[in-house]
């Protein structure tokens, strides 16, 4: 949608809060977003100096845009929060491990059973939870079984069925597990009771249960029952072992959920720690995928509506590391500095960073102390699933890396025997090509490497990977071409997307199995000289080494500049901003000079 056609319609867009959907030509459902004021929200997204690219490519695919009108902006985020969820438009954060949770139930029946589920129905029984592992539900259903006696079987309760004596007591009672509601032995209001325990328990308020035992253990013992009044008192040593392995916080703390995040490029890792009565009784950490170069802050915010949700929680506080606005009446959102609450939130910060690092392990190879066999499996394994004609003892991966569109360098690192050998890592500065040319580039460093061994009769690599599609991986293999190299190295690109393996001449790539050794090692090595490039390309802003490409421009100095990148945000987007653009900024001269140029750049 233009701006043009868009002032068409703003004036029928109310000034008051609600959601708006977008929708594309075929009307499929791009974005949801809310507002406190529509009007005002929707039009943002309309002018004419987009910071984000991502947000200038939804802006363009909107072909329609429809809202909704709410009370408040509390009634908003609770409508967006279950719209994206419902839908999950192309546009949204995506919740990237959305799994179904085990639930314990309390069924709708007389004498309620308690179990384990996964199917949460509309049949009025009572679900405790979600969990987050299957585990810890079974764990807690033995616990109560050994301490409060309840039924286990099938058998339909109704007053009619055991008043005409159609059941038996089976051996659970005879073991003390149950008390015998089939024949009448046990009242309604008194398996009510165990039920109420079973809530406490799992809420993990213990101090009530306890307490019920201490007075049963009381009246037993006054009765002279000592061997009842035994069996009693070790449920409550039970229950006080129990509550002492619990992660216990501070008693004081009372009920409240925590959060942190941390970001890593477009993903970001949110844990959630939901303590009840100072315990800690769930922890779930989960993986988001931003599509708008959303900010922590919005990220965050999803985040805690998703799991807020999800886990059924209705805590009055919110732990968070750093102030939100979260719009629903009654909560207290704290971002603490110290004390026990901040305590929590570093327990927590722990917890988001565990779980990086652990999916981190889990998609690379761990190769580093392993034997010569251990490691030539994984390399044969790889010889085999890519064809190559010989074992890829020596790879070698090529990447670029540039700063807003400008500053580009190149970098490669070096693997023997799937082994990073830092020794032969290269970092290249590109001489040969203007501007940014991703294809160029690559060529250059690519050229300039296999120059280098040729000339100083160097071992060449078994296996060349570049890091890109068919365009980078061309470039390369025309360095390679030049030098006459063709044949002697196997040269592949690995997309960043798709995690496809592309080989010259091919028209179809190839997918390797998620989990397969041979991808995980490919993705090893790729993130490596991801990270080497950057780490490089960082030393040498910080060092002043780079000079903005405006600047370079005669009669264009920093002032300028760095006004211009505050607007625009990057090089490129200047380089592609109409003239009447810049002008109300900088003026007509030094519009006319930046546009001249990039023109001149162009041709």
């Amino acid at each position: 949608m233009t701006t043009a056609s868009f002032q068409q319609i703003v004036h029928t867009i109310p000034l008051q809060p609600g959601i708006y959907k977008y929708y594309n030509e075929e009307h499929e459902l791009l974005y949801v977003g809310k507002a406190k004021n529509l009007k005002k929200r929707i039009s943002s997204y309309f002018n004419k100096n987009l910071s984000s690219y991502k947000t200038h490519e939804l802006v363009q695919r909107i072909h329609g845009i429809e809202f909704t009108i709410v009370d408040s902006e509390q009634d908003a985020f609770l409508l967006e929060n279950s719209l994206i969820k419902q839908f999950r438009p192309k546009y949204n954060i995506q919740l990237k491990d959305d799994k179904t949770f085990p639930y314990i139930v309390i069924k709708n029946e007389h004498f309620p059973r308690v179990f384990l589920t996964r199917r949460k129905i509309s049949d009025g029984s009572e679900y405790l939870g979600p969990y987050t592992s299957v585990g810890k539900v079974r764990e807690l259903l033995d616990f109560i079984r050994q301490n409060i006696p309840l039924r286990n079987c099938k058998l339909n309760l109704t007053p009619q069925n055991i008043q005409k004596k159609k059941f038996k007591v089976c051996l659970e009672y005879h073991l003390g597990n149950c008390k015998g509601p089939c024949e009448g032995l046990q009242t309604a209001e008194d398996y009510k009771e165990g039920l109420l325990q079973i809530k406490n328990l799992l809420k993990g308020n213990l101090s009530p249960v306890i307490s019920r035992f201490s007075e049963e253990m009381k009246m037993l013992s006054e009765n002279m029952e000592f061997e009842k009044a035994e069996m009693v008192r070790k449920k409550i040593e039970h229950l006080q072992q129990y509550r002492s392995k619990s992660t216990i916080v501070n008693n004081k703390l009372g009920t409240m959920d925590v959060f942190s995040i941390l970001e890593e490029g477009k993903i970001a890792y949110v844990n959630y720690l939901m303590v009840e009565n100072g315990t800690i009784v769930q922890t779930k950490t989960i993986t988001l995928e931003k599509k708008l170069d959303e900010t922590a802050t919005d990220v965050l915010e999803f985040a805690i509506a998703e799991l807020r949700d999800t886990f059924n929680s209705n805590a009055p506080e919110m732990i968070v590391p750093f102030p939100i606005h979260y719009p629903q009446e009654g909560i207290i959102v704290t971002a603490p500095k110290a004390g026990d609450k901040k305590k929590l939130l570093d327990l927590s910060q722990k917890n988001v960073n565990y779980f990086q690092e652990e999916l981190k392990k889990r998609k690379m190879l761990q190769l580093e102390g392993k034997t010569d066999a251990e490691k030539k499996a994984i390399l044969y394994q790889v010889q085999k699933d890519l064809l190559l004609p010989e074992l890829p003892e020596h790879i070698e991966c090529f990447d670029n890396s540039n700063f807003q569109g400008s500053f580009p360098v190149s970098a490669m690192v070096c693997f023997k025997m799937g082994i990073p050998s830092k020794k032969d890592y290269r970092h290249f500065n590109v001489k040969t090509v203007e501007g940014i040319n991703d294809f160029a580039t690559m060529k250059e460093a690519v050229h300039r490497r296999y120059k280098r061994l040729v000339a100083e009769e160097e071992p060449l690599p078994q296996l060349v990977i570049i890091d890109g599609g068919k365009g980078q991986l061309s470039a390369a293999l025309e360095a390679i071409n030049e030098l006459n190299l063709n044949g002697k190295m196997t040269v592949i690109g690995l997309a960043k997307n798709e995690e496809e393996v592309f080989f010259s001449g091919d028209r179809q790539s190839v997918k390797l199995d998620w989990g397969s050794d041979s991808l995980k090692l490919l993705r090893q090595i790729r993130d490596e000289v991801h990270r080497f490039g950057i780490t490089f390309h960082r030393k040498k802003r910080s060092q002043g080494t780079f000079k903005n490409e405006l600047e370079m421009i005669p009669g264009i100095g920093k002032t300028t500049t760095d006004l211009l990148l505050k607007t625009f945000r990057s090089v490129k987007n200047i380089e592609h901003a109409p003239p009447e653009n810049l002008i109300p900024l900088i003026g007509n001269a030094k519009a006319q000079l930046i546009s001249d140029h990039f023109k001149k750049k162009g041709k």
